[in-house]
């Protein structure tokens, strides 16, 4: 009998703890989440965009002439003096290759200019015989006009005579000069690179010497090479002299005013200390990587810190410029992600005993880590981070770290 009643209360236990199970498994359990924390503290809205670091003052060096240079004697990193330091030389060019035709062309004007120059000597000589002749008759004349047997006229006439033999003569040598000096033109055009004894290496006719003292950023004609007027050589500049350049959004750059405060970080060095000399007052238009046409302002900022903090940093270098529009030390603010959109509403779930609370906020200022609580929130107050799908009003949650530990 003892044994029945036994048999029968261990039965009515395990049919107990079957139905304790079966009810804790069906129940809901409360949803783990990550617990943030309402603070009060500082808050820095900053305009955060990339820059880059560029010398104020880039002097190109070009080349003033068509010509040869030669293969620059400076080297990238190399400091140059102003006027003293050679940069650049520039020889004359070498005269081009004749085709056919051009050379039989260019043969047939020398041989027009020779016989050009042998009808220029005939008529020299033509010219000549005739001043001898005008010197004779006006000999004669002269003794007639003492003897009285010719008139004054005719003493004149034999005076006018010669001059105008003497310049026909002149015009004669003239025509000759000009002739020869058409051959040697011609017999010049007929000069191949290979009949130049040295080529033109040997008349280096133009040297230049360094605009300004600083140091070689660039070399953009490195090797021997012909050049036009105008075409660049290299680049100088005093990396001393640097400056910062951020394209801003015509958004964002309406808030930045000349001597804002700015922090130059990522370019590989500590945090830099920076102050907004200028804002451009033209903006322009700039297509982003997705292909979006966007408005963009220049903002230049000088570094504040000592050139010692920044010596490494040069030109063209890429910086991330952080520009600070507001600030407050004493601002409520929770972490941006425990806000969500509520219809045309900022809301937050916020933990109260155990459950979750759609609670609805008003925010402030924000920048890309924080926002400000104007309404809704108190500090110390627990809010649920980046709430997923799971948690609704009322719904039981618990703190991620407790449930682990």
């Amino acid at each position: 009998m003892l044994s029945k009643w036994v048999k029968r209360a261990i039965g009515l236990v395990v049919l107990a703890l079957v139905v304790a199970a079966a009810v804790f498994a069906l129940a809901p359990q409360p949803t783990s989440v990550d617990v943030a924390t309402v603070e009060r503290g500082p808050l820095h809205v900053t305009i955060d965009e990339e820059g880059m670091a560029r010398i104020k003052d880039v002097f190109l060096v070009s080349a003033p002439i068509a010509g040869r240079v030669e293969r620059l004697p400076v080297e990238v990193g190399e400091t140059v003096h102003r006027n003293t330091s050679t940069v650049a030389s520039i020889h004359p060019v070498d005269p081009p290759f004749l085709d056919v035709r051009s050379r039989r062309e260019l043969e047939a004007a020398v041989e027009a200019g020779r016989a050009a120059v042998t009808l220029a000597k005939a008529q020299v000589a033509a010219a000549e015989a005739a001043e001898r002749l005008m010197e004779a008759d006006l000999e004669r004349a002269q003794r007639l006009a003492e003897a009285g047997t010719i008139s004054a006229r005719a003493l004149e006439k034999a005076v006018a005579d010669l001059d105008t033999a003497k310049a026909q003569v002149a015009e004669a040598k003239a025509a000759l000069n000009l002739r020869e000096s058409e051959l040697v033109s011609a017999e010049a055009r007929l000069i191949e690179p290979d009949q130049l004894q040295g080529g033109s290496r040997e008349n280096c006719c133009l040297t230049l010497r360094a605009p300004v003292s600083g140091t070689v950023l660039k070399l953009l004609t490195e090797s021997e090479q012909v050049v036009n007027p105008g075409q660049g050589l290299l680049e100088i500049g005093d990396p001393q002299n640097l400056e910062i350049i951020v394209h801003l959004l015509s958004s964002d750059a309406v808030n930045v005013h000349p001597e804002g405060a700015a922090t130059i970080d990522q370019w590989g060095g500590e945090p830099l200390t920076a102050k907004i000399r200028r804002v451009d007052p033209a903006a322009y238009t700039k297509v982003s990587a997705l292909g979006i046409e966007e408005q963009r302002v220049d903002a230049i900022l000088d570094v504040v810190d000592p050139p010692e903090t920044w010596e490494r940093l040069g030109h063209a270098f890429r910086v991330m410029v952080h520009i600070t529009v507001w600030e407050d030390d004493d601002v409520i603010q929770i972490p941006l992600g425990a806000l969500f959109r509520n219809g045309p509403n900022w809301a937050v779930f916020k933990i109260v005993d155990g459950t979750a609370a759609l609670t609805t906020v008003e925010l402030g200022h924000r920048n890309n880590q924080s926002a400000q609580i104007v309404a809704g929130l108190e500090p110390g107050d627990p809010v649920i981070m980046h709430p997923s799908d799971q948690v609704a009003d009322g719904a039981a949650v618990v703190d991620r770290t407790l449930s682990e530990s």
